[in-house]
């Protein structure tokens, strides 16, 4: 599946807990990704510095569902059901 122009919920909705350019400390959960360019694209897509996390999150008709706001239900109700027991 080739991702939703102008969209970037996946870089937005989940926390990333690895380190990233320009985000130290990783990113938590609602906060847009510092390489998330005006278009919505990841500007580390492909590229080493890119955490794992990341690349292993694929785009698929269920997470992106029909609109963005779908995608970012979905991503906020994953990372809800993922999130560590406090």
């Amino acid at each position: 599946m080739i991702c939703r122009p102008n969209c970037g919920a996946c870089c937005i909705a989940p926390s990333i807990t690895s380190p990233l350019p320009g985000m130290a400390q990783g990113k938590p959960a609602g906060v847009r990704c510092a390489q998330l360019d005006a278009a919505e694209r990841c500007v580390v897509f492909g590229k080493p510095e890119r955490p794992a996390f990341c690349a292993g999150l694929r785009p698929s008709a269920e997470m992106c569902g029909k609109s963005r706001e779908q995608a970012m239900a979905w991503l906020i109700q994953l990372e809800h059901a993922t999130a560590p027991s406090v």
